[in-house]
């Protein structure tokens, strides 16, 4: 059974940078790909960033473009969001979540989900 579990969320001022961390237990990932996604209070969850597990792919949402990087260290069965310039719009829950094949930005797509990270952004 997949497990996953995110770190880094906290509060940080507007142009200040996080580094979120999902610790991903319980299968090889090497055929998988995994996604980034958030949900701030009475929005819809929406997807951030994703990368296949090979490192060879990455996909950004629009709004995170130039500004967030998405990564994996497979010897530590982790992947990171690194998180600068960030806006108070980026306050959200963030969730990782994993799928089994190709890149997706459908959150509907992914299978198993972590617990989540606050991020807070201060203006």
């Amino acid at each position: 059974q997949v497990q996953l579990v995110e770190s880094g969320g906290g509060l940080v001022q507007a142009g200040g940078s996080l580094r979120l961390s999902c610790a991903a237990s319980g299968r090889t990932f090497s055929s998988y790909a995994m996604g980034w996604f958030r949900q701030a209070p009475g929005k819809e969850r929406e997807f951030v960033a994703a990368i296949k597990w090979s490192g060879a792919m990455t996909l950004y949402a629009d709004s995170v473009k130039g500004r967030f990087t998405i990564s994996r260290d497979t010897a530590k069965n982790t992947v990171y969001l690194q998180m600068n310039s960030l806006k108070p719009e980026d306050t959200a829950v963030y969730y990782c979540a994993v799928r089994m094949g190709r890149l997706s930005q459908n959150e509907a797509d992914f299978g198993s989900w972590g617990q989540g990270t606050q991020v807070t952004v201060s203006s």
